[in-house]
């Protein structure tokens, strides 16, 4: 079975300037974990849900058991709304961001005529979800790893 029976052929993408927050936009009204960006027609980068994630500066859990004591009561949810408030400040700055600083720039791809075993195996070799589709140096579609389970459990 080849590429081209079971890619997606409607490929959602975004430009290195949108902003992360279209960019999450696109992510959530479409029900997909990343696209392929592209400027002037070619794809220059691919962009996933774990890029936007990166941004997200979460305080770390330090393990150390902390019990205040009568004095500290009132401390205690002045400074978890302290975090929270760094936390929000942190979504909204990041909302404005561009695209081409979060994205991948080196591109993984396969041909409609590579077959499903060999696009599989360049997921599994780069660690990646998804391979976008390119022909004669066009975006033409782009395989997910659902694609390729869906086509090999058609293809029994």
């Amino acid at each position: 079975m080849k590429v081209k029976d079971v890619m997606n052929k409607d490929v959602i993408t975004c430009k290195p300037d949108d902003t992360v927050g279209y960019l999450s936009m696109l992510f959530k009204e479409n029900h997909i974990s990343g696209m392929p960006v592209v400027e002037s027609g070619k794809v220059v980068g691919v962009v996933s849900e774990t890029d936007l994630l990166k941004l997200l500066k979460t305080p770390e859990f330090s393990g150390e058991l902390w019990l205040p004591s009568p004095l500290e009561v009132v401390e205690v949810p002045l400074r978890s709304l302290v975090r929270f408030e760094e936390f929000k400040r942190t979504i909204e700055e990041a909302k404005l961001k561009p695209v081409r600083g979060i994205m991948k720039k080196t591109v993984h791809s396969v041909s409609p005529d590579d077959s499903l075993e060999e696009a599989s195996a360049r997921m599994v070799r780069y660690k990646i979800n998804r391979l976008p589709v390119i022909e004669n140096g066009k975006l033409v579609g782009i395989i997910a790893r659902s694609d390729i389970i869906r086509g090999l459990s058609s293809a029994e």
